[in-house]
């Protein structure tokens, strides 16, 4: 396959792996540039940030991103006049003198506290009565124009919901980027500081608690499932629970954000193997010994923020994380399962081939869908396309201004947003290589690495206790990953899902180790190093 990489447009584009799996599915493609752009594009005006957007696009299936300037976007700077003048600029530039207004209101307000009040009393909700409403109908039973409509229906879903994920996004890494800004200005590393956030997401500990409860009922009745059916079987209580467990779960996809990933449902022997395997991980004495350390290393004068912006950007974590399962993985998983039921009718020797329509596709009847073949070639192309080693980097580099130049509110915001990238994993810097990362947990680990050709096939064979080694991780995660005995990643930064999840469940990890999955073959003895960052092939 032959193949070039060119900038998808002008300035340049950073490869983003910590999201997107390489040769996603035209419906994600399409997804993804239908929603990221215009909802940060909200978010970067109701907030103030002196850009326009995150614009989003694909090369050979592979997803890039760049910051798109606010002020000539399509003509990046190769040379920038004098500082002087640019401070001119901005503060005569209607739309950089609107922004610099919303910046201080953001700064002074922190608007993202009503957003997280909102979300806890009646926006979640309202979301997931809504995938509940879309999981209801027994599929098998409509007739093809009817299915098609609820295929629709779902497509229109995960339309709303992605366009409010991300719109979210701003306002629960808004109060973590604050966090970890002001105090690299108190000389504490990010590493340091991130561990405190430990135990502020319930969202992701949440289904471990609701393993164990259903867990220690099974001992309780002096029971060994060997399967989910006799795992229901113990009680009318155990099956009570059990139905509790997958009612929000069950259609949820965890192992990427893509409809060729996999819902909880479909594999029900994780789900048994999760339950069984369940244990009580509070580290709450742990975190609280940590911050009061961490804290003493606060300027006095600054002790009272500090404490202030810990416990806002702890508020803002269980959102972080409850996001995603709700508004992206479950209306994706809703899709996949709609889709699934049109494969059964159009092609039933492979039903996973209608994973391969196209939003447009979508609004014909099943007569009108494409026949098998050109099904096959897409997802032959897709294949192919997951194999290419593509470039962190794409287009000219572009010269931003410096944030002397802008107006104090705007310098502040562009800042705590410069943190965010960089955290996150997403800025395309080559800080990490080979089989060093960013390192999460205290301890070391030694097992055998569980790794293959896609996250799902490695999931399935995982055992628990096994090193699981993925490219990248979704919020959804937190449903399985409590088998691990760690968890390395060839994508993603310390605030990354994966770091999260690690975090709050305990498990020595190290993130965004770029040839993990080159390096490191299916079944090795591996030593998850998370002091060093690094992984050693034993």
């Amino acid at each position: 396959m032959t193949v070039t990489w060119t900038a998808p447009g002008p300035g340049q584009w950073a490869l983003d792996r910590s999201h997107l799996p390489p040769g996603c599915t035209a419906l994600v493609q399409s997804l993804m540039l239908a929603t990221e752009p215009a909802a940060m594009a909200r978010v970067f005006a109701d907030l103030g940030a002196p850009v326009e957007t995150l614009s989003v696009a694909f090369v050979n299936g592979h997803m890039y991103t760049r910051m798109r300037p606010l002020i000539a976007p399509d003509k990046p700077a190769t040379k920038l006049p004098p500082t002087w003048l640019l401070r001119i600029a901005t503060r005569v530039h209607p739309e950089m003198r609107r922004r610099a207004r919303s910046a201080g209101r953001t700064l002074k307000t922190s608007p993202w506290t009503d957003v997280i009040h909102d979300w806890n009393n009646g926006g979640k909700a309202a979301i997931a009565d809504g995938n509940l409403a879309l999981q209801a109908p027994v599929l098998a039973d409509l007739d093809g124009e009817v299915l098609m409509e609820h295929v629709r229906a779902c497509w229109a879903n995960c339309l709303k919901g992605w366009d409010h994920h991300f719109w979210l996004h701003g306002y629960d890494l808004g109060p973590l980027g604050r966090l970890l800004h002001e105090c690299e200005a108190w000389h504490l590393d990010a590493l340091e500081v991130l561990p405190l956030l430990q135990g502020s997401s319930p969202s992701t500990s949440g289904p471990g608690r609701e393993a164990l409860a259903i867990r220690e009922a099974v001992a309780a009745a002096g029971a060994e499932p060997a399967t989910l059916a006799e795992l229901r079987a113990v009680s009318a209580e155990v099956a009570a629970a059990l139905d509790r467990y997958l009612q929000e779960k069950q259609w949820v996809l965890f192992s990427r954000y893509d409809i060729d990933g996999v819902a909880l449902g479909e594999r029900p022997e994780m789900v048994l193997a999760t339950i069984m395997d369940a244990r009580d991980r509070d580290q709450r004495e742990e975190v609280l010994a940590k911050t009061a350390l961490i804290r003493e290393r606060v300027p006095v004068e600054h002790r009272a923020e500090f404490d202030s912006l810990l416990a806002s950007a702890r508020e803002a974590m269980d959102l972080r994380d409850d996001n995603g399962p709700v508004t992206a993985e479950w209306p994706l998983g809703l899709l996949r399962r709609a889709l699934l039921a049109v494969g059964e009718r159009l092609t039933p020797e492979d039903r996973e081939l209608a994973l391969e329509l196209r939003d447009d596709e979508l609004l014909g009847s099943l007569a009108e869908l494409p026949a098998h073949d050109e099904l096959l070639r897409r997802r032959e192309l897709r294949s192919a396309q997951r194999r290419l080693e593509a470039p962190w980097l794409l287009g000219p580099a572009e010269l931003a201004p410096p944030l002397e130049a802008l107006p104090t509110t705007l310098a502040s915001l562009v800042a705590i947003v410069q943190t965010v990238v960089r955290h996150l994993g997403m800025d395309g810097d080559a800080t990490a290589s080979g089989l060093h990362g960013v390192g999460v947990g205290s301890t070391t680990y030694r097992g055998t690495a569980r790794v293959a050709g896609s996250p799902e096939e490695a999931l399935d064979r995982l055992q628990p206790g096994e090193v699981l080694v993925v490219a990248c991780t979704t919020p959804a995660y937190n449903l399985v990953l409590s088998l691990a005995g760690a968890v390395v990643t060839a994508a993603g930064g310390p605030m990354s899902h994966a770091a999260v999840i690690a975090r709050e469940l305990g498990i020595p990890a190290v993130i965004g180790a770029r040839r993990a999955l080159v390096d490191i073959p299916d079944g090795a003895q591996v030593e998850v190093d998370p002091v060093e960052g690094l992984v050693r092939v034993l």
